[in-house]
């Protein structure tokens, strides 16, 4: 049996591409582990899922000053020397790392033990924690043909992002009485990433009269940030985290608003689900996240909000426009040729452990 390590973490973004892998691997026969931190989301998805979890320390690297740079570099260096243990231990045939910090000691303890490393990188540029692995890795898997330019051309490898098949059963029925709906009215899904969105929860909570006059809204508000005033409100329901049931509330939603997050934004163009995109700002982040939607609205795939323009009257008016455009933006989709890259991703290291051996 060929053995495994899978790591990532921080966000979902960096795990539910794996867990998309899962399925796949087991039927090629893979015994699989997973590294992340001790405590991040990653440790209850993976938990969730059956799989062996080993947390080392993590620290974040940072391009801004924070007096937690001087002391992170000490949190990577345990988390080196507690991944090169674990990988001593495990003896992997190979390691796939999905991003986020905790990969870093990941993959420099991998390449002290000579086993092959493959990476994803699923925005348009890479971030810095890849950035920093890319050396060490055998290949790189990339998601936008953009971002090729940034790879070492001998490592590159086009492949898409891994879509978790389970995504594509939701049913909608399921989903509208999940969240005590009704068939009368479309239903908008509201995603603000794992961990929130202040700016975007504003608006929506802001805009509910006006909203619910002609939708349903469902609302992934993140940890935290549930707002009790508004549970027994009719017609919108918000959680602070869905994992079993995301399929069906895909399935139920008419129109998404996103972050525009890669794996995210590859799961909507593959359920053709039209979309408004309000990428992180370039001001708290490195602005991935504005090339991202940036190449999605290029490409008629979703229509796109900046967040320093994100007003309640703005939103409406992108919420009018898409749907009364929507099947232009199914049609945009349907053309599309970025499929599910789950068995692409696995054959790549099925080759990789062959010319390892």
């Amino acid at each position: 049996m060929k053995r495994i390590v899978l790591t990532g973490g921080g966000t979902a973004g960096h795990v539910t591409p794996c867990i998309a892998l899962l399925p796949e691997l087991k039927r090629n026969g893979y015994d699989i582990h997973y590294i992340g931190s001790y405590n991040g989301i990653e440790r209850k998805l993976i938990e969730n899922c059956k799989i062996p979890y080993y947390g080392i320390s993590s620290g974040k690297l940072r391009r801004y000053f924070d007096l937690k740079n001087f002391t992170d570099p000490f949190k990577v260096i345990k988390g080196y020397f507690e991944a090169k243990k674990i990988l001593m231990e495990l003896k992997p045939d190979i390691v796939f790392s999905k991003g986020g910090f905790v990969t870093v000691p990941v993959v420099m303890a991998a390449k002290k033990h000579k086993i092959p490393v493959i990476i994803h990188e699923s925005d348009v540029t890479p971030g810095l924690a890849n950035k920093l692995a890319i050396p060490a890795a055998t290949k790189v898997c990339a998601n936008f043909p953009e971002t090729l330019q940034y790879l070492p051309e001998h490592k590159a490898v086009l492949t898409g992002t891994p879509i978790r098949r389970e995504l594509f059963a939701g049913n909608k029925i399921k989903g509208i009485e999940f969240c005590g709906f009704t068939l009368n009215k479309p239903v908008i899904l509201v995603i603000g990433g794992s961990l929130g969105s202040r700016k975007i929860n504003e608006v929506i909570r802001g805009m509910l009269p006006t909203l619910l006059k002609d939708f349903q809204v469902i609302h992934l508000c993140g940890k935290g940030n549930l707002d009790d005033k508004l549970s027994d409100t009719p017609g919108y329901a918000q959680f602070e985290f869905i994992n079993e049931e995301l399929s069906d509330l895909l399935a139920a939603a008419d129109l998404v608003i996103s972050r525009a997050g890669a794996n995210a934004i590859c799961e909507l163009l593959a359920l053709r689900k039209p979309n408004i995109l309000i990428p992180l700002s370039a001001a708290s982040s490195r602005g991935d996240q504005l090339l991202n939607a940036e190449s999605f609205e290029k490409m008629g795939y979703s229509f796109v909000i900046r967040e320093e323009n994100l007003t309640v009257i703005t939103l409406l008016n992108a919420i009018k426009t898409v749907m009364d455009t929507r099947q232009d933006y199914i049609k945009a989709m349907s053309n599309s040729n970025l499929n599910n890259s789950v068995e692409t991703i696995v054959r790549l290291l099925n080759d990789t452990i062959k010319k390892d051996k």
